[in-house]
């Protein structure tokens, strides 16, 4: 399993037995969001956010969870990777349930995207992508079961996992780690 299905994993059985209606994958494209949108890795400022969306404070293992999320984050935009690993349903799910949380995720980053204190106007190409996230946000029909889907499917999800550095560069503020010292 994947680490990205394992913590999808833990997300779901997290907000679940805290009977939350919010999916990981709407939670982690909030936090993706905010990142991309320029609020930074603050970790006060995630968790006041992440209650606001879940409707309340969060109990000490969402909080912990949480609180490993934005690290995980902060590591993955700190590293040379040039794609985000994105929380959804492992493959093993059926496409049209990895599909509806492709438009979570959407939705939540749009949701982070537009509440991180960002102002002023959009490059083209920022909106460009913005509203491709707006228009995956809203799908409705299932994507077709088979291997024309499951392509589909992976096209987007490639997409969506190099499109928020564009905006990321744009928009993203702040140092993501600490400098390690430097040893004489």
């Amino acid at each position: 399993m994947s680490s990205s299905a394992s913590a999808y994993a833990a997300f779901s059985t997290l907000l679940a037995e805290a009977a939350l209606p919010v999916s990981p994958a709407e939670l982690h494209g909030h936090l993706l969001g905010r990142v991309c949108g320029g609020a930074g890795f603050d970790e006060n400022d995630w968790l006041a956010a992440a209650s606001e969306l879940l409707g309340g404070a969060p109990g000490e293992r969402l909080q912990a969870a949480l609180s490993g999320l934005l690290g995980m984050v902060q590591q993955e935009f700190a590293g040379q990777q040039v794609a985000l690993v994105l929380m959804l349903p492992p493959d093993e799910f059926p496409l049209v349930e990895r599909t509806a949380a492709l438009g979570e995720w959407c939705q939540g980053f749009l949701a982070g995207f537009g509440l991180s204190g960002r102002t002023g106007e959009v490059s083209g190409e920022a909106r460009e992508v913005l509203e491709d996230l707006a228009a995956i946000a809203q799908i409705q029909e299932p994507a077709e079961e088979g291997e024309e889907g499951e392509t589909d499917f992976m096209e987007v999800t490639e997409y969506l996992r190099v499109a928020p550095l564009l905006l990321y560069g744009e928009y993203g503020r702040g140092p993501l780690l600490e400098p390690a010292p430097v040893v004489h």
